[in-house]
């Protein structure tokens, strides 16, 4: 499979996450490399939860974008300059946000946090299937025991 990149500086703006969102998913559906809807819109979720937080909590510092397909994987990388690492976790149920990483972490095969030098890198792969029919359904443990 050929090796496909894209990067983007984001301006630290809440319309600019939008923005953002679809410049990406257009590059990767650009690339012609035969990724199914499945993963076009795993990738979109997370380009659009990871670059929501970053913009969020970077100030007015740049925050950049980059997507590359490699092999079998699509990995995503959201850098800012913010050194709060970011802790995934159950949300509240009455609780308005904090679910952005609860899903990234659900929906994709690997994901992490790394700090910088200035700031700090979050990153997630989604593995592509080997065969069209090994995609594989997925469902999201939302339900809470009381």
């Amino acid at each position: 499979m050929t090796a496909h990149q894209f990067a983007l500086s984001v301006p630290a703006t809440s319309t600019a996450v939008s923005a953002a969102r679809h410049q990406a998913v257009d590059e990767i559906e650009g690339w012609d490399a035969g990724l199914s809807t499945g993963v076009v819109h795993t990738a979109e979720l997370v380009i659009s939860e990871f670059v929501t937080n970053a913009v969020r909590y970077a100030s007015s510092a740049p925050v950049s974008l980059s997507v590359r397909l490699h092999e079998n994987a699509l990995r995503i990388e959201v850098c800012d300059a913010c050194p709060e690492l970011p802790q995934p976790g159950l949300p509240d149920p009455y609780s308005e946000s904090v679910r952005g990483l609860f899903l990234v972490a659900v929906l994709t095969d690997r994901y992490g946090v790394e700090p910088m030098a200035i700031g700090k890198r979050c990153w997630a792969e989604i593995d592509l299937p080997t065969s069209p029919d090994q995609e594989v359904a997925f469902s999201l443990p939302l339900q809470r025991s009381c």
